[in-house]
Order: C-alpha cells, then sequence, then structure tokens
C-alpha cells in the first residue's frame, strides 16, 4: 500500500484524528501536572482506572465503551481522592501514597481481569486492550466524545488559566490574594483525570501516563513562558499522535498505542539534547564559553599586573611568567588562550615568543578589575 493511499484510509484518518486530539488534550494538561511536580499523578491515575472497568463489566456484564469508562472515570476519581486524602491526614509523603494507589488499584484491576477471563461469557474479550490500549479500535463515535470532552477541559483551562497558573508557580500567593487552592486542585486533577479516562482505549493504563508527561517535559526545555509551553506541548502531542499512527499502520501488527509513547520520548531526548534554553548541548557550549571568558580574563589580568612591576608598562613576559602554576599539561591551552587575546589585540608576541600588553588590553584589564570579568 502506498503512502498516497494509505492516507487516504478512513480507519486511519480517524484513528490519527483520535490520537491527534488525545495528544492534545495530554500535553495541555501534562505541562501543569510537570510544573506541579506531580508528574507520577498521571501513572496512579490511570492505573487506578482499571479496577472500575472491570466493575463495570461485572455488573452489567456486557462490553460498552461509554460505560467502561464511566467505570474507570469513577476509579480514577476515587484514587486521586484517596491519594489526596493519605497525603493531608497521614505523615505519609505524597510520592509514597502515588505509590500505594497506583500498586493496589492496578493489582486489583488485574485480578479482576483474570477473573474475568475465566468467565463463560463471550463479552469478556478484549478488556485487556485497556491494559495497553488499542488505538486501531477507535470508532467514529468514540472520537466525537473525544473532541467534545477536549473542548470542555480547553474552555476549563482557558476559564480558569489565572487560577492555574498561580498553582503551578505560587500557590501561597494565590491563596494570600483570595483564591482557594482546594479548588483549584480539585478542578486541574479532574479534569486531568478525565484526559486519562479518554486515552485509556487509545495507549492503555501503563502507557497513558508517559503521553501526559512527555509532552510537557519537552515543550519545557524550549521556553519560560507557561503560554508558550502550553502550546508546544499541544504541538508535540499532534506530532506523536500522527506520526505514531501513520508508522503503526505502515508497519503491520505494530500496535499504535506503544508507537506513538515512542515517537514523543524521542522528542523529548531530542529537546533535552537541543533545545536552545536547557538543552545539554546548549548547556555545554555555554559552559565551554564561560571557561573561555574566564580563562582570557585570569591571563589578561596576570599580564597586566606583571607589566605594572616593571616601568615600561609594555615590558614583554614569558609565558610561564603570566600563569605561574602552569604545568606542562597546561602550558598548550594557555598559549591557545593568549593567541584569542593577541586575536583581539589586548596582546602582542614579539619575535622571541615572549608577551607584552597593549594599549587597548590594559583599558579592558582595568575595565575587569572594576567591573568583573563577564565583560571582557
Amino acid at each position: 500500500m502506498s503512502i498516497e493511499s494509505l492516507l487516504r484510509d478512513y480507519t486511519l484518518q480517524i484513528v490519527a484524528l483520535g490520537s491527534a486530539v488525545l495528544g492534545a488534550i495530554s500535553g495541555i494538561l501534562g505541562s501543569f501536572a510537570v510544573l506541579r511536580k506531580q508528574s507520577l499523578l498521571g501513572d496512579a491515575v490511570s492505573h487506578s482506572a482499571l479496577p472500575g472497568i472491570a466493575f463495570v463489566f461485572l455488573i452489567t456484564g456486557i462490553k460498552n465503551t461509554e460505560m467502561l469508562l464511566l467505570g474507570a472515570l469513577a476509579s480514577g476519581l476515587l484514587g486521586t481522592f484517596l491519594i489526596v486524602i493519605i497525603n493531608r491526614y497521614s505523615r505519609i509523603k505524597f510520592d509514597s501514597a502515588l505509590g500505594l494507589i497506583l500498586s493496589f488499584f492496578f493489582g486489583l484491576g488485574l485480578v479482576l481481569i483474570t477473573y474475568i477471563q475465566k468467565l463463560p461469557n463471550a463479552n469478556q474479550a478484549g478488556l485487556e486492550d485497556f491494559i495497553f490500549g488499542q488505538a486501531s479500535t477507535l470508532l467514529k463515535r468514540d472520537v466525537y466524545i473525544m473532541i467534545v470532552l477536549g473542548c470542555v477541559i480547553l474552555l476549563m483551562v482557558v476559564l480558569f488559566w489565572k487560577e492555574f497558573k498561580l498553582y503551578s508557580f505560587d500557590m501561597q500567593y494565590g491563596v494570600s490574594i483570595g483564591f482557594s487552592a482546594k479548588k483549584i486542585n480539585i478542578i486541574l486533577s479532574s479534569i486531568t483525570v478525565i484526559a486519562i479516562i479518554i486515552g485509556l482505549q487509545s495507549v492503555g493504563v501503563i502507557l497513558m501516563s508517559a503521553l501526559l508527561i512527555s509532552p510537557g517535559v519537552a515543550a519545557r526545555q524550549w521556553t519560560d513562558k507557561l503560554s508558550v509551553m502550553v502550546i508546544l506541548a499541544a504541538v508535540f502531542g499532534i506530532i506523536s499522535g500522527v506520526i505514531g499512527t501513520v508508522i503503526s499502520s505502515l508497519v503491520s501488527n505494530m500496535p499504535t498505542g506503544p508507537v506513538i509513547v515512542v515517537v514523543i520520548s524521542l522528542i523529548v531526548i531530542f529537546s533535552l539534547l537541543f533545545a536552545s534554553k536547557r538543552g545539554i548541548l546548549w548547556q555545554y557550549i555555554k559552559r565551554r564559553r564561560n571557561s573561555r571568558h574566564i580563562n582570557e580574563s585570569r591571563l589578561l589580568i596576570n599580564l597586566y599586573e606583571l607589566a605594572l612591576n616593571h616601568e615600561d608598562i609594555y615590558h614583554p613576559h614569558e609565558t610561564k611568567m603570566i600563569e605561574p602554576t602552569s604545568t606542562d599539561k597546561t602550558i598548550k591551552n594557555i598559549e591557545k588562550t593568549l593567541l584569542i587575546l593577541r586575536q583581539q589585540g589586548y596582546i602582542k608576541q614579539d619575535y622571541f615568543g615572549t608577551w607584552a600588553i597593549t594599549d587597548i588590553g590594559i583599558q579592558r584589564a582595568k575595565r575587569i578589575e572594576k567591573y568583573g570579568g563577564d565583560c571582557l
């Protein structure tokens, strides 16, 4: 099948649209989770949803997607509520509470799913898809539900933008001017749970936390502004959803959910390495540049102070005199730095290889002593 015919495929269009909507929602809400340092909350909520799915099936005996997701929503909200209660009214820390609820609910869900699989009910088939996700089973109706809920979530973010921003950065200040931390937390946690639940069918309970957090982590590397970060996270989520769907369609028997997570993970790795704000490569270049400036400033000051000890301020000096603590290992690095200073016109080198400061170098050295090394 050619790529052109593949892109015209109706099933691919439905799945790609659903994955794109899910990626955008996850990116927007995940940005706040990243800033609040509650990245594991999505993991706990998604795992907490599994027993709700199993309970609804045991009660109804039918595999209705809306009913199953409603059960997942109730179970996810219950898990979130228990985490908050344990953290608030006990000495157990937030991350420990997350681990307790995550392991208990997920274990209970696996027990119930295993029990259901042994029942003589033909409708039981496919419930295990909620563990790892099965995006290829998305229907037009499911995508419509995702779009409607996505619009509701987006509207809530717009309406409570100021509150969410305060809650993410400085909740104490928000409380001091009249905002309720409890209400804001409930609203943000609730819509996050909804976003997680609508993504279970696509990527499953295990991988949903990665889709929730990864776009925000990638976007954070590129900007310091919240609005830009949220938009970037949504874009990264959409890109990963669409590309992951196309790749899984091109390769036979390739699960869509895991591929989407792999794509967004690659975006995170690229951002961590090459982002202009916080990228590892950028930080390395910045450190090298700062180290070079410091070395240049130190050597110029050393040469200037040596020159002041002579009647002739332009008296030349050997390299070892400029840096008395230098060894055979560092002498080459010092000579490289001196050559850079010479290119800048701050020092000059005579026929014998000795170094003398210039008028420009004297002026620069005085400025360094007065204002610091950053002025070099």
